[in-house]
């Protein structure tokens, strides 16, 4: 896989010299680490204060960047997934097929979303990214099976 992956977003400011929260940020905490390297919005900036609060990172980066921004890395910078794991952006793009055979479409976007995330279609079905739904991830094949009932009309 290539391109970039959101590892968070530019949250609300903290402090008064630039340092903001990291909304929506990595369960890796080694990618908000002082020295580290990460695009944010879209152009590449290294962090030059990180510490938490509220157990939440928080970081300055060596330039102002707008809130909202996303923060991103590298996809080929990750590491390879253990064997039948993935990283959530790499579904966009997988076909979606129901259990029975029927084509749903594309996964446009994956949502994060405070219950779940979703999985977004090219069709504008959306999908839970949970067991219930989701029945088998290929990434190798890039297709996606989702159960009977699950059709994005629900």
């Amino acid at each position: 896989m290539s391109g970039r992956v959101s590892v968070g977003r530019v949250g609300k400011p903290h402090g008064l010299v630039g340092a903001f929260f990291v909304e929506d940020a990595s369960d890796d905490p080694s990618r908000f680490v002082r020295g580290a390297r990460l695009y944010a919005g879209g152009d590449e900036a290294e962090i030059v204060e990180s510490k938490r609060a509220g157990g939440r990172p928080v970081i300055r980066l060596d330039r102002e960047v707008p809130r909202g921004a996303l923060l991103e890395v590298e996809r080929d910078a990750l590491p390879d997934p253990a064997p039948d794991h993935y990283y959530v952006a790499d579904l966009v793009g997988c076909d979606v097929v129901r259990e029975d055979g029927v084509q749903l479409g594309r996964v446009a976007a994956v949502e994060d979303l405070p219950a779940n995330a979703v999985l977004e279609l090219d069709s504008g079905a959306l999908l839970p990214l949970v067991d219930a739904c989701v029945r088998d991830v290929d990434i190798h094949e890039r297709r996606v099976v989702v159960a009977l009932g699950f059709d994005g009309d629900n």
